[in-house]
């Protein structure tokens, strides 16, 4: 049983309640389809590297793009996968 303390975000509109310290990756992975974005062809993208070098996990958070894999959640942070347009 965990401990961690909780939060909310809101991803795509859904409130997802995710353990503190958890990316914005990890808490978008738990909602299906688990992608972070879809390209501009319609393909589903999800984080590959993990580390902020391949830019697939790339979100709106909070109005500003960010990569989803680099950021923690914070409590009522939004996040939009924008399809197709979460450009940086």
């Amino acid at each position: 049983m965990s401990t961690a303390p909780t939060l909310q975000i809101h991803a795509d509109g859904v409130r997802l309640q995710v353990a503190s310290g958890t990316s914005v990756a990890a808490a978008l992975a738990q909602v299906p389809p688990g992608c972070t974005r879809t390209s501009v062809t319609g393909q589903p993208r999800a984080p590959l590297c993990g580390m902020g070098v391949c830019h697939e996990c790339r979100v709106r958070i909070d109005g500003r793009v960010r990569l989803a894999c680099q950021t923690l959640c914070t409590e009522g942070m939004q996040v939009h996968t924008d399809t197709g347009t979460a450009r940086p």
